[in-house]
């Protein structure tokens, strides 16, 4: 199984964060959209990624794209 790259991460969810939700993910920077939010910043290894994607799945948010953004 590779590696995954550190680097700095997206993830589009459907919903809007509360505040609440939002301190869920303090290695995070969170954007409102339109149609919900983006949440950004540096991923240092998989563990980190797979913790980010299991907050997600248990405060019920819709994971629409999770993508590394370039250098």
């Amino acid at each position: 199984m590779p590696v995954m790259e550190t680097g700095r991460y997206e993830f589009r969810v459907a919903q809007r964060l509360s505040a609440t939700a939002v301190a869920t993910f303090p290695e995070l920077s969170v954007v409102d959209t339109d149609t919900g939010a983006v949440l950004f910043g540096q991923v240092r290894d998989d563990a980190e990624l797979h913790g980010i994607l299991s907050r997600l799945q248990l405060l019920g948010l819709t994971l629409l794209d999770v993508h590394r953004l370039p250098d």
